[in-house]
């Protein structure tokens, strides 16, 4: 109900009275998990964290090459981050203003993503996929790659005309290529 709220009306505009009111709970019950409504809005966040990581869990689980898993990673993550910020509306723009706020909340999940390419690299290292010096390295990287592009996908400035179908070979040679692997067609 609060992720309603918030993507509705906005943060500010929403006050701990709105959300007891939608969710059919009293005021009281509500301050009984939640100091205040920056608590509402983290756990609202995590939530949304949360689907992420899910539909991440299940590209990491696919028996697919560790090649197409990377490449399905990205692709999973940037769609889904797309997806959630354009589904909340007006919490959109509390994204983007909020990013610290956002950040502070988003360290578990980051810290999920980077083991899930972890052991993505080293089972492609272990199958001769990955020419890797430094698995742990080369996951950070990663994720804070795709985490600096979250933004211009978000707003459609990435790949102007291309569809996820003709810049997926692209992406793939260039994320290939950093592996130490050939893009073959």
């Amino acid at each position: 109900m609060a992720r309603q709220l918030f993507a509705k009306n906005g943060i500010e505009k929403t006050s701990m009275n709105d959300i007891a009111m939608m969710s059919g709970k009293g005021r009281r019950t509500l301050y009984t998990y939640f100091k205040n409504k920056d608590e509402v809005y983290y756990a609202v966040i995590e939530s949304e964290l949360e689907r992420l990581s899910d539909k991440l869990d299940e590209v990491a689980a696919k028996k697919i090459t560790p090649q197409d898993k990377i490449i399905e990673l990205i692709y999973t993550h940037l769609s889904m981050i797309k997806e959630t910020v354009c589904r909340n509306g007006n919490l959109r723009a509390e994204f983007f203003r909020n990013i610290w706020m956002v950040e502070k909340v988003r360290k578990h999940f980051d810290e999920e993503e980077i083991a899930l390419f972890r052991k993505v690299y080293t089972d492609g290292k272990e199958e001769g996929e990955f020419d890797i010096d430094d698995v742990n390295l080369v996951a950070d990287i990663t994720h804070y790659c795709i985490k600096g592009l979250e933004v211009p996908y978000i707003y459609g400035r990435l790949g102007h005309g291309l569809t996820e179908e003709t810049s997926r070979p692209l992406v793939a040679k260039v994320v290939y290529g950093a592996l130490g692997k050939r893009y073959v067609k």
